[in-house]
């Protein structure tokens, strides 16, 4: 058996897998207004699996709740949903997305380590309420609990006679015998599961198990370990519908079917029992076929494991330091000069080797955005009843793949966006949409794409677009923009992003407490990545955002400045050339301009800008860069190009991170072949503060 922490991540880690599909199942539901046979039978299945896991887990709330709901869904699977009124649905889907965020709530409860709401009366009452209205029974009247199917096959379990539980009884002679693998833990459960998938397809009265009571007596995950699962079948073609069930079951190391004979035939019976079914038994001989099919079955699925993100942690920073050795090796001093065939091909075989361990690595951390889109929906949801908006969000590119931690960062920069856009963005009424030429119902379009260097992710809503006569009068007041000066449209955009800013006139549930959108963008900087908006008054707003596939490794191009050594990520280098002194234009407000392809840029010098001795200053000598970063272009200065690199981003020392280096424009650093230290520049950040210090 695993250790307790090991099942209880296991709990919570299933739990919230489980809560993930069945807000998707009521979301669904909720559009089509009502829930299909297959939801109704879905959603009594996570209700079973949530309760059972549950009362394993000894949490007693969570087991009461999960129980009634599953007492309100076997109503519906008795009787169809026509059970369910018309004016009883929004009821039925509200306590839904009720029961999921109390869920939730709980969840993150036992994660913190606290302790369990223990007030769940009127949440029961409302449970108890809806179920009393479907039932057409008054309120108030007392609720006994649906006829679960646990408990008769609990008292068809205790009622096999006690001589006949090895290999059946006369009335169900034919059996299957269950074991799972060893360690899996919660046993009992995992054979409840079993049997609540046979019900979907067999009646209760045709089968029968032992031992009993496996729903809520955790002591018989021993009896379970220790002697298997007996399953007991009336009629043979049940047993052959349950082995594919029992096949697809998790956890499943193998299963045994055999038939029950009559005791006269004690002496023919003695030679199978003392070889009593066991973890190492031979199937019987009717058996080998499905025996072996489930051996392959269980192979399969051992082929999908799931690991702790701080091994994938560790794996990563070792491959890093895989890299940095390797380089180091190849580029020794001690290997100037010198001509080694032999060493140079078994050089070039271990980069390619690295090269390929670090795509792995980076691989298994790299999982798909569609956890994070789908949560969204619920958003765009929610906040469209409160705010008596019509709107619907659109997902495109939900399979883009983007590191773990990555995902798991963007969400709240992604699901303020998307309130941005309900609250600010679509139109109060539909009768404004109508009379501006558009449809009644808004739209929110959150795309994923992947270039290869980055993923792009944007939002957009068709409503009513950025006011920039507001936003400046807003700004002003703020002390954020001065009253004298001229501002771009963009400029008035970039003011949405500072701190402090809100267009708001009240606070909501939604915005208006000065937390505006400079949280978005101070979060995707963290993440190494960043945000622009485009806007059109009356038709809407568009944000884009950069993020990097993964921060651990980039391609950089190396460069230096004297004796110092920068790394600029080759996805921000447009292009690299060299130009004469004459090609410089000089500009009162600007400063140094260049005209690159009939665009002019300001032109930064790395070494005046770092002031760093040595070098050079003569443009003539060095080399110009054109960078890009967040919609700002511009060339930067430096002596030599080394070479394209690819390099394992460090992060700086906590002491020389308390000068906030980032706002110098330095993103972290990398350990070079030679073992020197390289500077990682940040491209974006770097062209703000030169903007500040000018």
């Amino acid at each position: 058996m695993g250790s307790g922490n090991d099942i209880l991540d296991t709990y919570i880690y299933e739990t919230n897998t489980l809560l993930e599909q069945l807000e998707s199942i009521v979301l669904e539901a909720e559009k089509a207004d009502t829930f299909s046979q297959d939801n109704v039978n879905e959603i009594f299945r996570i209700m079973h699996t949530i309760k059972g896991s549950s009362a394993m887990m000894e949490f007693d709330t969570l087991t009461t709740i999960s129980h009634r709901i599953e007492d309100l869904f076997f109503i519906i699977r008795e009787n169809t949903m026509s059970v369910v009124s018309e004016e009883n649905r929004p009821a039925l889907f509200d306590l839904m997305f009720q029961s999921i965020d109390y869920f939730r709530a709980e969840i993150d409860k036992i994660e913190a380590g606290q302790p369990l709401d223990k007030n769940i009366d009127s949440f029961l009452a409302n449970i108890n309420s809806l179920i009393a209205k479907i039932k057409g029974e008054p309120e108030g009247a007392e609720q006994s609990p649906a006829p679960a199917a646990a408990a008769p096959a609990e008292k068809k379990g205790e009622a096999v006679p006690a001589g006949s539980t090895e290999d059946g009884n006369a009335d169900f002679p034919y059996a299957l015998r269950v074991f799972f693998d060893e360690g899996c833990g919660m046993e009992n459960l995992r054979a409840f599961m079993l049997v609540t998938a046979i019900r979907d397809f067999c009646a209760e009265s045709d089968f029968l198990f032992v031992p009993a009571g496996i729903e809520n007596d955790a002591s018989t995950a021993e009896q379970v370990i220790e002697n298997g699962f007996l399953l007991m079948f009336k009629h043979a073609e049940d047993r052959e519908k349950a082995i594919p069930a029992v096949r697809s079951s998790g956890s499943v190391r193998s299963y045994q079917p055999h038939d029950y004979e009559p005791p006269k035939q004690v002496e023919e019976k003695e030679e199978p029992r003392t070889a009593a079914p066991a973890a190492s038994a031979a199937p019987a001989p009717g058996a080998s076929a499905p025996v072996a099919a489930a051996a392959a079955q269980q192979h399969q699925k051992e082929s999908l494991i799931s690991v702790n993100l701080s091994k994938l942690d560790q794996l990563s920073a070792i491959v890093g330091e895989i890299v940095i050795t390797e380089s180091m090796v190849t580029s020794s001093p001690d290997l100037k000069g010198l001509h080694l065939d032999a060493f140079s091909k078994n050089a070039r075989q271990l980069r390619k080797l690295t090269d390929e361990l670090q795509d792995i690595s980076m691989s298994l951390r790299m999982i798909p955005v569609s956890s994070t889109f789908q949560k969204m929906n619920r958003i765009v949801r929610d906040m469209s009843k409160k705010l008596n908006k019509q709107a619907k969000l659109t997902l495109i590119g939900e399979d883009t793949e983007v590191d773990k931690t990555i995902v798991d960062s963007i969400g709240d920069p992604i699901m303020h966006m998307i309130r941005n856009s309900m609250d600010h963005g679509i139109e109060d009424t539909e009768e404004e949409r109508i009379a501006a030429g558009k449809p009644a119902v808004g739209e929110i379009i959150l795309s994923a794409q992947d270039t290869g260097s980055e993923v792009i992710i944007v939002i957009q809503d068709d409503g009513q677009g950025v006011n920039d006569e507001k936003v400046l009068k807003k700004a002003i007041k703020s002390g954020i923009a001065s009253p004298d000066v001229e501002y771009s449209h963009r400029d008035i955009l970039n003011f949405l992003m500072m701190p402090g800013f809100s267009t708001n006139t009240e606070v909501t549930e939604f915005s208006g407490r000065g937390v505006g959108m400079d949280v978005v963008k101070k979060g995707i900087e963290d993440l190494g990545g960043n945000v622009s908006i485009t806007s059109e008054l009356g038709k809407g707003m568009t944000t884009t955002i950069h993020i990097p596939l993964t921060m651990a490794i980039m391609d950089g191009m190396e460069v230096s400045v004297g004796e110092t050594i920068f790394t600029i990520p080759i996805k921000n280098i447009n292009q690299s050339f060299k130009v004469s002194e004459a090609d410089i234009l000089h500009d009162s407000v600007e400063g140094e301009m260049i005209k690159v392809m009939d665009n002019y840029y300001p032109v930064i010098r790395a070494r005046r800008f770092y002031q760093i001795e040595g070098g050079t200053d003569n443009i003539d000598e060095g080399i110009l860069l054109w960078l890009e970063s967040g919609g700002n272009s511009y060339c930067l200065f430096v002596d030599e190009l080394l070479g394209e690199q690819q390099i394992v981003v460090k992060p700086l020392p906590a002491y020389v991170n308390n000068f906030d280096m980032k706002k110098y424009g330095i993103a972290g650093c990398s350990i070079r072949g030679d073992g020197n230290i390289s500077l990682i520049l940040d491209v974006g950040n770097l062209y703000s503060a030169m903007q500040n210090r000018y």
